[in-house]
């Protein structure tokens, strides 16, 4: 950032924003390696929210890389920089009042407490759902088939296999798909964010 750029304060106070929206905004960011659940949970979630009155949206870790980070790889430092941006997406739209579910495999703890102190330092609700499912069990899934591949070494830098996970030390919940079903894992997240 240059000396040239100034934040312009809206005039629209989020007060007034979460009037309009039925309520306060929040990211919820969930965390875990590929096929563990993170992206069935979140988009469950989603239309549950919206069910329950209320504005949501998910961040798709896989969607976003068709858009706004179609420009990243999947290096370390390109990781990290999606999880910024993703992160800063996240803060804004929480900040408009919306229900934000941020389903990202975000391997790095520095990362994702990076992501946190932002919304913390806004006065935003951020939560940190660890999606815990073991990793022989999504390898089993591989709905995608990248562990193959990893496995194969025909991708590099695969979380898991040849790029590490850092699991994180206190979410705010925890949620192991092999022992939770579906159903329970959204009606344990939405109890989380106050939502029924």
């Amino acid at each position: 950032m240059t000396d040239n750029v100034r934040w312009h304060q809206g005039e629209v106070p989020r007060s007034v924003r979460t009037g309009v929206t039925n309520g306060e905004g929040c990211t919820v960011w969930l965390t875990g390696l590929s096929g563990s659940g993170k992206s069935t949970i979140a988009h469950r979630c989603e239309v549950a929210v919206v069910e329950a009155g209320r504005l949501a949206y998910t961040l798709d870790g896989d969607n976003i890389r068709h858009g706004l980070n179609t420009d990243l790889g999947f290096s370390a430092t390109d990781r990290a920089e999606n999880v910024r941006r993703v992160g800063e997406v996240a803060r804004l739209m929480a900040d408009a009042g919306i229900v934000v579910f941020a389903p990202l495999i975000s391997p790095y703890t520095d990362g994702r407490l990076a992501v946190k102190y932002q919304h913390c330092n806004a006065d935003i609700a951020f939560y940190e759902v660890h999606i815990a499912t073991p990793l022989e069990v999504c390898e089993e899934r591989d709905t995608k088939g990248f562990y193959a591949m990893a496995r194969a070494g025909e991708i590099a830098d695969f979380t898991g296999i040849s790029a590490p996970y850092e699991a994180p030390e206190h979410p705010d919940l925890t949620i192991d798909t092999t022992t939770v079903d579906l159903d329970t894992a959204v009606t344990q997240i939405l109890a989380l964010i106050g939502i029924r």
